[in-house]
Formats: C-alpha cells, structure tokens, sequence
C-alpha cells in the first residue's frame, strides 16, 4: 500500500483509482480515448469522521464509487481521487 502524505479531513477518503481496462472481454484493444473512467479503487487515507458519525470505511478497503465522483489531486507524481465517503457505494 502507498504511503500517503495527507490527511482528509472530517468525512473525506483519499482513493487509489483501479486502472481502465484496456481490452474488452472478447479482446478488442480499447483507445485511451474511449476508456471509461473507473469506478473501483483502493482506499489509501481517511479522516477521522465526524464526532458522532465515524467513517465506516478503512485503509486498504477496495470500494465502488460514483463515476464522477471526488476530486482529482497529484501527490508526489501518482493520481488519486478525494471524495466525501457519501460518494462510495459499496466495499468490496
């Protein structure tokens, strides 16, 4: 697991994205420029949740979020996504 140098805040994960696929079941090579954009990753930070409410969510969880879901940040030259742990829809 990498090690990440941030820490969100209140109810805020920080999550890996799982790479697009790059072929398709029966095996036809998809451009970068028709690769959908993932909806699984791995989370790598969590904050702390909100006094009453803690994050049900934990470090090294794979989970399902929104398509559009979270904010795209750049930490020491690797993409991961910030989002609020609403935006999650399942752990896998």
């Amino acid at each position: 697991m990498a090690d990440v140098k941030i820490k969100p805040l209140a109810y805020r994960v920080v999550v890996k994205a799982a790479e697009a696929e790059t072929k398709t079941a029966g095996g036809i090579i998809i451009p970068d420029s028709a690769k959908e954009k993932p909806q699984k990753g791995t989370v790598v930070a969590v904050g702390p949740g909100k006094k009453d409410e803690p994050t049900s969510v934990k470090v090294g969880d794979s989970i399902l979020y929104g398509k559009y879901s979270g904010t795209e940040i750049n930490i020491e030259g690797t993409e991961y996504l910030i989002m609020r742990e609403s935006d999650i829809y399942a752990i896998l």
